[in-house]
């Protein structure tokens, strides 16, 4: 018998292509092409009906056919033999699936049952085929291949065991429900507080009231409410971690997952750094925060660390919550007529974004989740996928070019698989968490705003979706700087699409949902947390504009007392010239007619050449390219969008003289850092979007030999809206002294000996 098997499975295996094999150990699962439906083929049949079958003919069909899915189950056997691998892998998956059904057990006969069928349906499909998430709910499989099932996807392996619908609390998982019961919890106040009609419908017209502290570490606080009460405080010196409400296990894995940036005397007095403990003071008080010192060199792990633990906190709060009362429920099996007691949800079940703007920062939010569920205890937590998900997110060292010299900024924002199109559920539970799971199901979603907005759509677009973000409670944009140089027009469609009434009600049991919810009050009662490494007009618009959290905002206000330009080593006159501008829509106008008209006809002289012209936006940069290949300049350009030839092309041209201009844009810079030979003139068409790369543009004259430094220039525009990047340049002293002065221009000399 076993030989005969064995000769069978052979015969199956050699029937395949070697594209087959592959794709069949790679993804588990046949080609596309035979994908099945109701676990049969679908091939092309034509059938002669008689006239008097008027009943299916299913299970005639079901007789004469062989049985598809046992030969693919014999398929899967013989792959399992070629790779020791994904022998070990399969074999842990099921270990994993029966210790997660021992977790959740409850005694419940219903649950059981349920649970039953569940890994029954399981089975059969762990071999079979998994139908892809259609695009526009998960998105991972790409347009027009996949699929779309009539109803909504729902992976039966691991639905029994994360639905919040069918699972309870589990009583030896600690008093869970007793802390959410206590009222000095933030959470239980935040979600409990109830809005009057009267108070949403005065927002509009009330006026933002502020206050001011002044906290040791972060500095200066702004805090401010459209609210009638505006409530502050200031951080204490010590504080327990019991008094901060933490759920289970956060409190004992918190302290060994956070302490690599803890020294030996911080670790026995507090299990937070400074800057953390007041970061999570603020986030635990469920107010709005905005914090734009975090860069990705110094604090940037400090800052995410503090965040996935707010995060993670909340849902377990939220998940908990829900199942103590399905146990409630279930327990005292109460009428109808009680149901309002139990109203813990939203009209669906994503609770947390997290945006980040590369696939690496999103590998690291999980693995943070990882060790904050999993902690020093030897009993590790499941994490279904993994293994698919540290080979989509994770990176490979030999990738990386060697030799490459950037300054270590670079190297710390570029770190890792930089991909920016990607997003990801994920469903929380206290001892496990599920990667990939549909968005309809997940607790938690991580993507970038390009993932975003590919599943949003735009109006008049077939495929679009954006009811899972109708019910988060918790955003978290990290690295806001970074959008700015990706699109940031997908960061302002995000927000414009946060927290609106679904159209679809997605499976949503409506007596449990809060009502606050039902209302379409949700964006009152979600907490935005918004992190960058600068200050800057667009970020801080959307802070005040969407953030609207009913228990009010905190942004940290901190001026820069010395500039970039301190940083600049060369020998060097830095010309600031303001221009006026009636209002901010005619800046751009105004800068462009300036520049035409008062700077470039002082560098059109031959004598001038070798003049770089640095422009932030790249709208900008067209005007001024179409306007020089206009006036026949002699010019070359260099943007984010020119293949390496034309940028090694360019560069040589200007380094040889034979281009007296060269346009330069800031995303260029930002992506790629290349040092510009053979400058002598420096144009900065608009102050730059981070403060250091003025000084990096004005050292890069330090790579011109020949003894021109005494003819070397700097010119600089601005206007008085630029006000926050020229105070990032020079300093708010002398930022404020430049605007106010009746003087146009300003001169500063650097590197004088």
């Amino acid at each position: 018998m076993g030989k005969r098997g064995s000769r069978s499975r052979s015969q199956l295996m050699n029937t395949l292509t070697k594209k087959q094999k592959k794709h069949l150990r790679d993804f588990g699962e046949e080609h596309p092409f035979y994908d099945r439906v109701s676990r049969k083929e679908a091939k092309p049949q034509i059938c002669h009906l008689s006239e008097s079958s008027d009943s299916s003919s299913s299970e005639g069909e079901a007789e004469s056919e062989p049985e598809p899915v046992s030969g693919y189950h014999r398929l899967l056997a013989t792959l399992k033999n070629v790779s020791e691998e994904e022998e070990e892998e399969e074999e842990e998956e099921d270990s994993v699936v029966d210790e997660a059904e021992m977790n959740l057990e409850d005694g419940d006969s219903d649950v059981s049952a349920e649970e039953d069928t569940a890994v029954e349906s399981a089975e059969t499909q762990k071999t079979g085929p998994l139908l892809a998430e259609p695009e526009g709910r998960d998105g991972h499989g790409p347009p027009g291949t996949s699929q779309e099932p009539p109803e909504e996807f729902t992976d039966a392996k691991h639905e029994s065991l994360f639905s919040l619908e069918t699972n309870f609390l589990d009583e030896g998982s600690g008093g869970g429900s007793s802390s959410l019961k206590a009222s000095q919890d933030p959470f239980v106040q935040h979600v409990n507080k109830e809005l009057k009609e009267k108070e949403i419908q005065a927002i509009a017209t009330n006026p933002k009231t502020t206050h001011q502290l002044k906290w040791p570490i972060l500095g200066q606080l702004v805090f401010s409410s459209k609210f009638q009460k505006l409530e502050t405080f200031k951080p204490p010196k010590d504080i327990d971690l019991k008094s901060l409400h933490l759920q289970k296990p956060l409190e004992s894995t918190w302290i060994k997952t956070n302490s690599q940036f803890l020294s030996g005397s911080q670790k026995s007095s507090s299990p937070f750094t400074p800057l953390q403990k007041e970061l999570f003071l603020v986030m635990n008080s469920y107010r709005d925060l905005f914090y734009p010192e975090r860069t990705a060199l110094k604090n940037g792990e400090e800052v995410r660390h503090v965040y996935c633990l707010h995060a993670i906190n909340h849902v377990l709060k939220a998940n908990a919550q829900v199942l103590g009362n399905n146990s409630r429920r279930r327990s005292q099996k109460l009428g109808a007529g009680d149901d309002d007691d139990f109203r813990d949800q939203g009209l669906t079940r994503p609770k947390v974004l997290i945006v980040v703007p590369f696939r690496e920062a999103a590998l690291r939010v999980v693995q943070l989740f990882i060790s904050l569920l999993e902690g020093d205890s030897k009993k590790k937590i499941i994490v279904s996928s993994k293994k698919r998900f540290n080979g989509e997110y994770g990176s490979d060292p030999e990738e990386r070019p060697p030799n490459l010299k950037r300054p270590e900024d670079y190297e710390a924002v570029f770190v890792g698989n930089i991909d920016d199109h990607f997003r990801i559920g994920a469903a929380i539970l206290q001892r496990s968490i599920r990667l990939y799971a549909p968005f309809y199901s997940s607790d938690i979603l991580i993507a970038s705003p390009l993932g975003l907005r590919t599943v949003i759509g735009g109006e008049g677009e077939k495929k679009r979706d954006f009811d899972f973000l109708s019910s988060i409670e918790l955003l978290i944009i990290d690295q806001a700087d970074i959008y700015l140089m990706q699109n940031w027009e997908h960061v302002l469609h995000l927000m414009n699409h946060m927290n609106l009434l679904p159209l679809d009600s997605h499976g949503v049991d409506f007596s449990r949902v809060r009502m606050w919810s039902l209302n379409n009050w949700s964006k009152y009662y979600r907490q935005t947390l918004l992190f960058g490494a600068l200050q800057d007009a667009q970020i801080n618009a959307v802070f005040s504009k969407y953030c609207v959290n009913v228990q009010g905002q905190v942004a940290v206000r901190n001026p820069p007392m010395t500039g970039s330009i301190s940083h600049v080593l060369v020998q060097l006159p830095h010309v600031f010239q303001r221009m006026e501008a009636e209002d901010l829509a005619s800046v751009i106008d105004a800068r462009f007619n300036f520049f035409v008209n008062k700077i470039l006809p002082q560098y059109r002289d031959a004598v001038m050449s070798h003049t770089l012209i640095y422009v932030p936006s790249y709208f900008d940069f067209v005007r001024l390219r179409n306007y020089f290949k206009k006036e026949e300049l002699n010019f070359t350009h260099i943007c984010e969008y020119t293949r390496r030839s034309d940028v090694s092309r360019a560069r040589h041209f200007f380094l040889q003289g034979e281009k007296q201009f060269l346009l330069l844009t800031e995303r260029f810079h930002f992506y790629k850092r290349y040092t510009i030979k053979g400058t002598r003139n420096l144009i900065f068409y608009e102050l730059p979007t981070y403060p250091h790369f003025y000084s990096e543009v004005c050292n890069m004259l330090r790579a011109t030999s020949g003894g021109e430094e005494a003819s070397w220039t700097c010119t600089v525009l601005y206007s008085k809206y630029d006000a926050q990047r020229l105070a990032a340049v020079v300093g708010v002293e002398r930022a404020a002294q430049m605007l106010q002065s009746k003087k146009a221009v300003h001169l500063f000399i650097t590197g004088e000996r």
